[in-house]
């Protein structure tokens, strides 16, 4: 669910000072013709660029230790990027990779989400027991709830009502009420949730379950789990499916589910609630995003240090393209 991961209105970056000096790059990348993908090297604390006309990678950029979570602005002018063991979310530029400023996230922030009106980050912290919420204009911390252990997927509901983070040590979906900022329910789930994404229409929210294999598909007004998907990618043993990063098409009929070391990918048709194929990625594959379209996903392999590009409806790779080390995170210009 891309655009909810997108902020809505341009940002007053500039109004805090930059913090410590890095090394910058340099290049230019506003000339190019095409649409432009970023995606997080874990071990090699660097961002891809990949120009999406071509299929070529235009530049590497270093940035902060162990790059997790990246998202652009929908306005497109900044690229948000999770420095883990900095313990900060770098702000950029997203034609130059140049560091615009530093915003603070609590300790090892992992994954965010963007608030739909632009103004709140919310930072799941992996090593606090915490969520963080950044005020974006402000460049400050707004406010800090308490979640279970480990929390890594975090995502606002399109109603902007909830938050929920997932905690994999405790196998629970904190159901976080924005307006009290208060854990309302801790949903419990299958071993180890790892990502957790809202269908575009806001009726039910898909929590992958690494350990366990599964994705719960949850009714969003109920709170309750309604149907749990199982996968079995052929010639793959069922310990190897491992579910992580989850995209919907935008026009929300489509699932596209990650399966780690399955090293594939399921589709899955959202209304029937069935896995339509497989596609064999990748090693390892994490997080996605959707093109634009909603034919393509571009894959994030973080054991084979590549993405691949898949055409959702013939179910096949079209494209495998190089990244850095250990590539995590996917993320598309508006």
């Amino acid at each position: 669910m891309l655009a909810g991961l997108l902020v809505a209105t341009a940002l007053s970056f500039h109004a805090a000072p930059l913090a410590a000096q890095q090394s910058e790059p340099q290049q230019d990348l506003s000339r190019l013709a095409g649409p432009l993908a970023y995606v997080s090297n874990e071990r090699a604390s660097s961002v891809t660029v990949l120009d999406l006309a071509t299929l070529q990678v235009v530049a590497e950029w270093p940035v902060g230790q162990r790059p997790r979570g990246i998202v652009l602005t929908r306005d497109g002018k900044y690229l948000l990027v999770c420095a883990s063991l900095d313990n900060t979310v770098e702000v950029r530029d997203p034609k130059t990779g140049a560091l615009v400023r530093r915003l603070p996230s609590g300790a090892d922030p992992e994954q965010f989400f963007t608030s739909y009106d632009g103004k709140t980050l919310f930072v799941a912290n992996e090593d606090n027991a915490a969520a963080t919420a950044v005020d974006l204009v402000a460049g400050k911390v707004a406010w800090q709830v308490a979640v279970g252990e480990e929390p890594e997927g975090i995502a606002q509901s399109p109603d902007g009502k909830w938050l929920l983070v997932t905690s994999e040590e405790d196998n629970t979906v904190a159901w976080v009420d924005t307006a009290s900022h208060a854990v309302i329910e801790e949903m419990e789930t299958d071993a180890r949730p790892r990502h957790v994404e809202f269908t575009p229409d806001g009726r039910q929210v898909w929590v992958a379950a690494e350990m366990a294999g599964t994705v719960h598909m949850v009714d969003v007004a109920s709170r309750k789990v309604a149907r749990t998907l199982h996968f079995a990618p052929p010639g793959v043993p069922a310990y190897k499916v491992m579910p992580c990063g989850i995209r919907f098409t935008p026009d929300g009929r489509t699932a596209v589910v990650a399966l780690g070391r399955a090293n594939s990918l399921a589709v899955v048709d959202v209304a029937s609630a069935t896995v339509r194929g497989y596609v064999a990625v990748g090693e390892r594959p994490w997080h996605l995003a959707i093109l634009p379209e909603g034919e393509r996903a571009l894959v994030a392999n973080g054991a084979s240090d590549t993405l691949s590009l898949v055409d959702i409806a013939k179910l096949e790779v079209v494209a495998t393209i190089p990244a850095g080390k250990g590539p995590w995170g996917v993320a598309l210009a508006p």
